[in-house]
């Protein structure tokens, strides 16, 4: 089965099921709903949707004192690597601003509630829309004489940062740039470019959320993810846009530089990364691919953990493993770094205010997802790098696997209102 038909959709497909099973988020506290912004100057710029749509973003006004902090998020929603997948791609919300919903309910750490986020509910928040399928990195475009896709990420990035400079974002005191599954692979990609947009004097951060994708070996001993960026680097005119330190360092395979284990260590800007060490995505479309189990025997496995058997188990603490050995030098080098590597079945946890903040978030000695990064951000701790033991030892996890799998994925199939992308992993119900 091609990985492209696997990859398009987002956690957010995989994990449907647990949108409608799962708790409500903090009582009494529905969100706030913000409307898009189309970016009216991105065309001057070439920077298109995959169907040549203008890009949009949302933005949430800051107040008080938090009026000159900026809060960017990139959104997520998977990836497409050929012509075929990126063309049905266009024809959806998750390539197009026509077929997107034209508000968003921010939560999480978009949240504008002192009390459900504490750090950053009075900055200016804005989530940007995902519609290019490569994580806002290509620039290249593709036709056939009657009809074209637009593989513009990198200039979409670059026309929403230009719109939003001279709303405030050009005096900025404070940033951060974050973004969840491909929206927080997006965060990587473009940490120190945001960085150099910004006065010299503001405090500029990166955090990515369930971005940490790893460079993995499924089950079947074959490299799915790396044969799938490879093709989408090629596809979407991406290598240009990769930190030519690391391209240079890996040539001649620049595309690995679209890991962030291989692009981390070129990345200047303080970065905090948070990821569960068994992140269902990976686990469902790195780790065991339906390429990888042509007869289902991870099936029960992959939608009840407690399912699996010995052998199962060995492969998922394996793939922990990797994960931290790939953030080894990181959590032991970086001195402007943080972590919050936890042990829950789970991808996407920062805007989601459950998962964000909450009486039932997951915590590592006692912390929550949201103190340990507004610590890191605002230095509240020398070294706030929290690592969890292994399943399944922490009972603060909600072990966020779905009800049934759906492996079998087919592009285009919608929800009861949009399909969750990164940055909205768990919150279909929170779009309209």
């Amino acid at each position: 089965m091609k990985t492209t038909r696997l990859l398009d959709l987002t956690a957010a497909t995989v994990l449907l099921v647990y949108v409608g099973l799962s708790p409500p988020i903090v009582s009494g506290d529905p969100g706030r709903r913000v409307s898009m912004t189309l970016v009216r100057g991105a065309a001057a710029l070439g920077a298109f949707c995959l169907d040549g749509s203008l890009p949009a973003y949302h933005l949430d006004r800051g107040f008080g004192a938090g009026s000159d902090n900026w809060l960017l998020q990139f959104e997520g929603g998977g990836w497409c690597n050929d012509v075929a997948s990126c063309r049905d791609r266009s024809k959806t919300h998750r390539g197009s601003t026509r077929f997107m919903t034209k508000t968003a309910v921010f939560t999480g750490i978009l949240s504008n509630n002192a009390s459900l986020n504490p750090d950053f509910y009075n900055w200016n928040k804005v989530r940007l829309r995902y519609c290019d399928g490569a994580s806002f990195a290509g620039d290249t475009q593709v036709g056939n004489g009657t009809s074209m896709l637009y593989f513009r990420g990198q200039r979409i990035w670059n026309a929403i940062i230009l719109d939003l400079l001279p709303k405030g974002l050009a005096k900025a005191d404070k940033a951060l740039l974050t973004g969840c599954s491909a929206g927080g692979l997006s965060a990587f990609l473009h940490c120190d470019n945001f960085t150099s947009y910004l006065p010299k004097t503001a405090d500029v951060k990166c955090m990515s959320d369930a971005g940490f994708f790893l460079d993995a070996i499924d089950v079947a001993s074959n490299r799915t993810m790396r044969h799938f960026y490879n093709q989408l680097v090629s596809l979407q005119g991406v290598q240009k846009n990769l930190d030519p330190n690391c391209t240079r360092a890996f040539y001649p395979e620049p595309s690995l530089c679209f890991f962030p284990q291989y692009a981390l260590r070129f990345i200047k800007t303080p970065m905090f990364i948070l990821n569960s060490a068994y992140d269902v995505f990976q686990f469902h479309h790195g780790l065991v691919p339906p390429s990888a189990d042509p007869t289902g025997r991870w099936n029960r496995c992959k939608v009840n953990v407690t399912a699996c058997n010995p052998h199962q188990l060995d492969a998922l603490q394996g793939f922990r493993t990797d994960m931290l050995g790939a953030l080894m030098n990181f959590f032991r080098n970086s001195t402007r770094g943080g972590m919050f590597i936890n042990s829950c079945f789970d991808h996407c946890q920062s805007a989601l205010q459950e998962t964000w903040l909450s009486p039932t978030s997951p915590r590592i000695h006692n912390m929550t997802i949201a103190k340990t990064v507004g610590d890191w951000y605002f230095g509240r701790g020398e070294d706030v790098k929290e690592i969890d033991c292994p399943y399944p030892c922490d009972k603060t996890c909600h072990n966020l696997i779905p009800a049934s799998t759906t492996d079998s994925l087919a592009p285009n199939v919608p929800d009861r209102k949009s399909l969750g992308t990164g940055s909205q992993v768990f919150q279909n119900d929170l779009i309209s």
